[in-house]
């Protein structure tokens, strides 16, 4: 499906921020600047702009050009979810973030779905015996657990969340997944949270979730300096 003016135009000027031609504070071209320069009407640049303030890159001015926001500390959801699909390859401070995100979350949806659908969760682990070795697969098995536990959790914003990283989660588990090590601790990690699953153990299943989130930030943490603690 072809994009829309606005959308193109929006995009540009993100990838002007992040690339920092744009700076945090400085105010955009005047809509009739912009309809100049990319040649459209002003009605496609204000659905433009509309778009970049919502995703948290801008802010508007009554009379006044709109301004770059400090993304970090005044974006949202969005500007994180753009900010990664700017990314040709995701780089390695970001997987630290999504994994310390996860040690938040996770945990919590985990026992929320055992304790509401322990079965469910339980028959989620279905095609884990028959992985083979590989990076790509550990990575769609993960976000297939991931996804499906959220699913099952009674709170939706669980999955809402997830929903906004699915174009990248697999990229960024991939990569994580590269290293064989991150693979093994990952195998004797399902096989531990399953048998406290099947045992009706959730306290201890939570615990295991936790304690892998953690383990995960070490491993990665490890490779970013060489593999050194």
């Amino acid at each position: 499906m072809k994009e829309r003016s606005s959308d193109l135009i929006a995009r540009d000027i993100t990838r002007s921020i992040l690339g920092g031609k744009l700076k945090i504070q400085e105010p955009l071209q005047s809509e009739r600047d912009l309809a100049s320069h990319y040649k459209v009407g002003r009605p496609t640049i204000r659905e433009a702009l509309q778009k970049l303030e919502r995703d948290g890159w801008t802010r508007s001015r009554k009379g006044m050009p709109a301004v770059v926001n400090d993304y970090w500390k005044q974006g949202n959801l969005m500007t994180i979810v753009t900010i990664l699909q700017h990314e040709e390859d995701i780089p390695d401070e970001f997987i630290v973030y999504m994994l310390e995100l996860r040690v938040s979350i996770t945990p919590a949806y985990f026992r929320d779905a055992l304790e509401n659908n322990k079965l469910k969760v339980i028959s989620l682990f279905t095609p884990f015996e028959d992985m083979d070795d590989a990076a790509v697969t550990y990575a769609e098995f993960d976000w297939h657990i991931q996804h499906g536990v959220a699913m099952l959790s009674p709170n939706p914003i669980y999955l809402l969340i997830l929903n906004s990283f699915k174009d990248v989660y697999i990229r960024m588990a991939e990569k994580y997944f590269s290293e064989s090590i991150h693979r093994t601790a990952s195998r004797d990690y399902y096989d531990t949270l399953l048998k406290w699953m099947l045992d009706g153990d959730f306290h201890q299943a939570e615990q295991t979730v936790r304690d892998m989130m953690e383990t995960s930030i070490r491993l990665w943490k490890q490779k970013m300096n060489g593999g050194n603690e």
